[in-house]
Parts: structure tokens; sequence; C-alpha cells
């Protein structure tokens, strides 16, 4: 089959590589459509550590069943399917928690570690155990199924945290997750939702989506202006009830923690720098509340239910749908951060 390898760092190969085999409780799926996650290009550098090479990658993809093990139950050949990015272990005491995503030994699909190494879906076949599969409903296309990941992912960082009807938020960072964040929170009722980035056609497409408000923390206007001010304006000059940061550095981490009130919930999905720092004393004398997201844990199903009633807007993020054996120029446009460029779906 043919799979985009990342045979070292900033180097992409076309391959012919075997096929996957499957173990009797997984099943092969051929894939019809995966998206490069932010997760990847940041990968592809070795920043992350967590794409050593030789490795084939891709963990938000869709396709159809090709064969099944032989305990495979409840599946077949010729079901549309798509799968949860994390490989997890059924009787791990977190999964029996209901906390799958925080499960000892979790892999992820498409990425290498010095622990563990697993194939992805950049890629014609990809094997994945049956009990990470998910049915595509009908009227959901192959691209937006690719697209249920980062979906589930917002979710998941929304439902951890406390909201409440008429609830104020800020996100920080207005990419793939941030505008996702920015729809689920406009689903759970907040009133007043403010998106904060350095891009303004990411910001006039965060107020598509569902920003009330959006502040260019790049332009010298507001670098004069204190920002944590511009959101208490906005806030019944509070500062938000919740903020999110999705972007995974310092800067913005401290910006989450300073755009919100007293009592506030400050909810961590980024996942860039290995370290920050955070203004302790503030946190502590605000009582602040510093939680960090994980993956996914269940939310799976109600993004694919979002996105099938229409209630979810998925191809607003989508840049283009290209041919796999293109992959590796893609990966360049996202890696020099092409103006314009969202979402990148690769087509085997």
């Amino acid at each position: 089959m043919k799979a985009l390898v990342l045979t070292e760092y900033n180097h992409f190969d076309l391959q012919d590589v075997p096929k996957p085999t499957i173990r009797p409780n997984e099943v092969l799926v051929r894939v019809q459509a995966v998206g490069i996650c932010g997760s990847d290009v940041h990968g592809m550098d070795g920043s992350s550590g967590r794409r050593i090479p030789p490795i084939v990658m891709g963990h938000e993809a869709s396709g159809i069943i090709a064969e099944v093990g032989s305990d495979v139950r409840g599946w077949a050949t010729g079901d549309r399917v798509t799968f949860d990015s994390t490989v997890y272990i059924l009787d791990d005491w977190y999964s029996r928690r209901g906390q799958y995503n925080l499960s000892d030994g979790r892999e992820v699909v498409g990425v290498s570690t010095p622990d563990f190494k697993r194939q992805g879906a950049f890629a014609e076949f990809v094997a994945v155990p049956q009990h990470i599969l998910y049915a595509i409903p009908a009227n959901v296309s192959f691209t937006q199924a690719a697209l249920v990941e980062p979906v589930a992912v917002a979710l998941h960082a929304v439902s951890l945290t406390p909201i409440q009807v008429n609830d104020s938020a800020v996100v920080v960072g207005s990419g793939m997750i941030g505008l996702f964040v920015i729809q689920v929170l406009k689903l759970a009722g907040c009133g007043t939702i403010i998106a904060i980035d350095l891009d303004d056609d990411r910001l006039a497409l965060a107020k598509k989506l569902g920003a009330t408000h959006t502040i260019n923390a790049g332009v010298p206007d507001n670098q004069q202006i204190d920002l944590a001010k511009q959101v208490q304006d906005l806030t019944h000059g509070r500062g938000a009830d919740v903020s999110f940061e999705v972007v995974g550095a310092g800067p913005t981490v401290k910006m989450a923690i300073d755009c919100v009130r007293k009592g506030a919930t400050v909810t961590l999905v980024g996942n860039l720098a290995q370290t920050v720092e955070i203004p302790l004393q503030a946190v502590v004398t605000r009582q602040l509340r510093l939680q960090g997201s994980c993956a996914i844990n269940g939310e799976y199903e109600a993004a694919l239910a979002l996105i099938s009633s229409g209630r979810m807007n998925v191809e607003a993020i989508l840049s283009a749908e290209v041919p796999l054996a293109e992959g590796a120029d893609w990966f360049k446009r996202l890696y020099d951060k092409e103006k314009g460029l969202i979402k990148v779906v690769l087509k085997p």
C-alpha cells in the first residue's frame, strides 16, 4: 500500500509499505479521508518528541472496513467508520472509572515516542481495535467524519468546565480547536464569547461561528491597552467566567489567566510547550482553578450527532482536500503558517 512516511524530521516520502496485519480484535480500515493535525505539523520537526521517525502519522481519519479480525463482533466489511485517536486498554484502572483518556499504557494512532509506536492513517489502510470504532451517520461525508476527532477534543474541554447559561467565556487561539470550542460554547448557552488571536481572518471566522466579540492581540492599539481590561469592559468589569487556552505557549496561558474573574476556571487545551511560567500569586489570591483537558473521553457520538444535525459546522475550517501524494507539500505550507490555511484533509 501507499503511505506518507516521515522518514526523518522535516522529510516525507510516499512509499510502498506492507499492508497492516490485523490482530483478532482489530479491523483494517481503507482510509477515505485523513486530516493533518496541528500536532502532526509540530511533530514533523521533532519539537514535540512524539513523532520519532520513521512513522506514518495521521489520527483524524475515516474510511471503510476492509477486513475484520476473528474476535470482532458487531462490525462488518463495508461499514463506514471513524475512530478515536486514543488506543486504550479496556480493563485499565482509569478506563474502569470512565477516564480512558488517562489510561496507563494508552497509545495514540500515528504517534511514535520512546514508549510506543503506532502507525497512523496517512496511508491507504490503517489497523485499529474494534472498541475505538464509531459508525458514520448516512448523511455525514468521509471528510466531515475525518474532522470528528478535533470536534470531540473541543467537546471534552468544554464538558470539563463548569458553565452556566449566559456565562462569559474567553477563547485564546482561533485555530481549528479554538473555533470548535467557540461553537460548543455557543451550544452550551454562553452569552458572551470573546475570541483572541493574532489573525484577523481567523477572528472573522470565529465571529461567524459564534464569538460575540473578537480581539486581535497583535494590533498595536491592543498591545498598548491591557487585554484583561478589554475583557473586563465586556464582562461587567469582572472578567470572564471561564477561559480556554488553545495554543500551548507561555504568553497565551498567562493571557487566559489574566482575562478571567476571581473564582473562575481556566481550561488548558494547548499542548505545544513542555513547560510554562504562571502568575502563581494571581492564581492563588484570585482562587482560580487551572485544569488540563486531555484528548477525548467518550465524546465521539455527540460530535457525530452534532455534525449530522448541522449544529456543528466543520466545513468552515476546511481549507483544502488533496491527494495523499501531495501531503508533503501541504505539510510544508502548514508548517510555514501560510495565511488562510487552517485544515487540510488528505485523500489516499
